[in-house]
């Protein structure tokens, strides 16, 4: 059996709620014991953000669950806390931000794709501060991220390390080549877009996997992203291109 990296802690997050919600219900997932607390840390600014989430569309109770629980405050400056739970992208540092809320639930339900319970093994290309991938642990069995800017790969498992998430390998390495070695993956998931989808990428995806990514579509501005979704099948490949994102751009190398 071979041998993957591991992230130093060794203790089991709450799981999420997983009961599929009911189209247009307007319910609000439940969020397992977290208590009621003050200022950032009150469960109740993390369910505002997930009714707006519902208002914009996302209807899947487990990514809703999963956004209710994690504290993005805990993963942006200390300057910038009061916007923790707005739908708003904000800088992280090195010319990277942390995705908008609205965006990050999106993408994590394409990737769910109405899946009951966990998805398997999920690749993370951008790790960012650690945001998504926090979101992440909670909806997969495990969660491999890959980071090619040292600063925020080290910023990650500092943001990451109190959370104590057995299924989340944080990598610091060339996102563009994926991670062969923890494939195949149920689940590639990228927070920067280039001109196509890299295919080592698609080589690391299982058949029967998905894969949602912002990719240059030639559409609108020059430069211009759209929202990828792309799944590989027995019979080959099937793209599809959805609503115009705006991410990093993804670069190769290290830094």
């Amino acid at each position: 059996m071979k041998q993957r990296p591991s992230f130093p802690a060794r203790l089991n997050p709450s799981p999420p709620a997983t009961k599929p919600a009911s189209k247009g219900s307007g319910s609000n997932p439940t969020v397992p014991g977290r208590p009621q607390g003050l200022g950032m840390d009150s469960a109740a600014h993390r369910q505002r953000m997930v009714q707006l989430l519902q208002r914009q569309g996302v209807q899947d109770s487990a990514v809703l669950s999963a956004m209710g629980t994690v504290e993005r405050h805990r993963f942006v400056d200390s300057a910038l806390v009061n916007q923790a739970y707005e739908d708003t992208s904000l800088p992280i540092g090195l010319g990277q931000t942390i995705s908008k809320p609205g965006v990050v639930s999106r993408m994590i339900e394409l990737l769910r794709n109405g899946a009951q319970g966990r998805l398997g093994r999920i690749l993370e290309i951008g790790t960012g501060c650690g945001y998504q991938a926090a979101v992440l642990s909670l909806l997969a069995s495990e969660v491999y991220s890959i980071e090619r800017l040292r600063g925020l790969h080290d910023k990650a498992r500092e943001n990451l390390r109190p959370m104590r998430l057995p299924n989340v390998h944080l990598l610091f390495g060339d996102g563009m080549v994926g991670y062969a070695k923890g494939g195949p993956y149920a689940g590639i998931i990228s927070a920067a877009g280039g001109e196509a989808v890299p295919q080592a990428w698609i080589d690391q995806l299982a058949v029967g996997g998905r894969l949602v990514a912002p990719v240059v579509s030639g559409h609108g501005k020059p430069g211009g992203q759209s929202l990828l979704v792309l799944d590989k099948t027995v019979v080959g490949i099937r793209q599809t291109i959805l609503e115009a994102v705006h991410f990093v751009p993804l670069k190769s190398g290290v830094a």
